[in-house]
């Protein structure tokens, strides 16, 4: 059994709340660690360390902060193997699934390289009579993020980094699911020259979100999971007089249209419906084919597939197709809402209920399930599952299609699959979801743009990585300067007379 840590002012340090949490192996259902979970006091302390090895973080040059980066990009990929093992044996994926998860982070650390660029101010010659007007990007101070079990790799970096590039602290409370990449991580940065307490790795449950909530220190806080904490985090964090950006749930769509290669819309169904066992806010979990021909030919070909995905643990080898889900109480949840399905009267083509894996039998295993016949009053349609289940809603028209994502409160991700260029513009132009794919299933953002959603997957006014991140870690200061005129003529040497 292993006894994990918070990792403060560059050292591990034992819990001293006396709480803790079970680490589970997803794929065997036993605990393999503890974690301390961290009170009030502990946070404090966390943003006292930050406080203090900040100023002298924000002045070191950009430049000399974009090297550190650098460093910290040759370390991930020295140790992307070990950072790949650590996260599959604690949150359950595959191991090249996992190897994604570290690499879309260490691509928005590459961007962040770029910050002595994207740090420049403006400046206006001549404003006024002798008046030059400039402005500057500072940093916060401390900032903080929340992040979530199902990239615990991939998002703590989408937020320090650019933190860090702008010179602010960071204390990162990751999901106390699976946190021992999180502490890696923050190794790997001090490895890189990092300055002591610049980064700060805090686990915990509420106690400890509360308490980022409420430090008047902490000036910024970022989250990542579902709407109902991301819109708790955005009211009290607001209250407190904090920037505030939460990303939330999602139900994300993918349109089938008539024309479609449908050997290629199955195969892009399979991977973003079931890839990570649905533990994506950018799945795909509802496909909505146009016509009832459609439809039947879509279902026709995803069955084979569906039914003869590999499901396992990382160690069975790389063609495992997906793992094991990250706890006993996620895999209720998605059986308990693939028998809402049933009930409500949806046709379950697949029915993974019964999926058992010889030789882990106590493992969070969930077999593949594919829906037909849905309709937007059943649960498996309005909430999102996070599980291996993708239901298929029949749109009669494209009309028909286009609203039923449109209305749905989620509007993280959504997809277009056809051959008609003019319906992939009108749809992308009039969709109210914030990353379109058009015969792209997973649209998720490279790190140069940036990664957001619309209605309620979002909470904030700016979006994660990309230039929104530098506008979010840093505050503008414009100087209005005037200098007196007639110094530069030297002194002088006569009694002044009245003219």
């Amino acid at each position: 059994m292993q006894d994990l840590t918070h990792y403060l002012n560059g050292a591990h340090v034992k819990g001293t709340s006396g709480r803790f949490a079970d680490v589970y192996n997803p794929a065997t259902g036993e605990v393999q660690a503890k974690v301390p979970l961290a009170s009030a006091d502990e946070l404090a302390q966390a943003v006292a360390y930050a406080e203090a090895a900040q100023p002298a973080w924000a002045a070191t040059n950009p430049q000399r902060r974009a090297r550190v980066l650098m460093k910290f990009v040759d370390l991930l990929n020295r140790d992307m193997d070990k950072l790949a093992e650590a996260l599959s044996r604690e949150h359950g994926k595959t191991l090249p699934d996992a190897a994604g998860d570290v690499q879309r982070g260490l691509e928005v650390v590459e961007y962040c390289i770029g910050a002595p660029q994207m740090l420049k101010g403006d400046f206006t010659d001549s404003a006024g009579p002798g008046i030059d007007m400039y402005s500057m990007r500072q940093a916060l101070g401390v900032t903080a993020g929340i992040t979530p079990f199902n990239f615990p790799a991939m998002i703590p970096m989408w937020m320090f980094a650019p933190a860090l590039a702008c010179g602010n602290a960071f204390i990162l409370k990751p999901s106390e699911r699976d946190p021992s990449v999180p502490l890696m991580l923050a190794e790997l940065m001090e490895e890189a020259g990092l300055p002591k307490g610049v980064l700060q790795v805090i686990n915990g449950d509420k106690e400890a979100v509360d308490a980022i909530l409420d430090h008047e220190v902490i000036q910024s806080i970022g989250f990542v999971g579902s709407t109902p904490i991301a819109e708790y985090i955005y009211g009290r964090g607001c209250s407190n007089g904090k920037r505030v950006q939460c990303f939330g749930g999602a139900k994300n769509h993918m349109i089938i249209m008539p024309d479609a290669d449908m050997d290629q819309a199955a195969d892009a169904l399979i991977g973003a419906g079931y890839g990570a066992a649905g533990e994506r806010c950018m799945a795909i979990s509802v496909a909505v084919p146009v016509g009832d021909e459609t439809a039947d030919r879509l279902i026709e070909k995803l069955v084979p597939r569906v039914e003869a995905l590999k499901v396992g643990p990382y160690t069975s080898g790389n063609d495992v197709d997906y793992g094991p889900v990250v706890t006993a109480a996620a895999k209720q949840n998605i059986l308990g809402l693939v028998q809402s399905g049933v009930d409500q009267g949806a046709t379950l083509v697949v029915d993974g209920r019964d999926f058992n894996l010889q030789g882990y039998e106590d493992g969070f295993f969930v077999g593949p399930h594919l829906f037909d016949n849905v309709t937007p009053d059943m649960d498996i349609y309005t909430k999102e599952i996070f599980g291996p289940v993708l239901s298929t809603v029949r749109a009669q028209s494209y009309e028909e299609a286009v609203g039923l994502a449109m209305d749905h409160e989620y509007g993280n991700g959504t997809a277009i699959f056809t051959r008609d260029g003019d319906a992939a513009r009108d749809f992308a132009n009039r969709i109210n979801v914030g990353m379109v794919g058009i015969n792209v299933p997973i649209p998720v953002p490279l790190a140069y743009h940036t990664f957001g959603g619309w209605k309620k997957s979002v909470f904030g006014d700016l979006n994660q990585h990309g230039p929104d991140a530098f506008k979010f870690y840093t505050r503008t200061k414009t100087v209005t300067a005037r200098w007196p005129s007639g110094i530069k003529e030297g002194g002088e040497f006569s009694i002044p007379v009245m003219e």
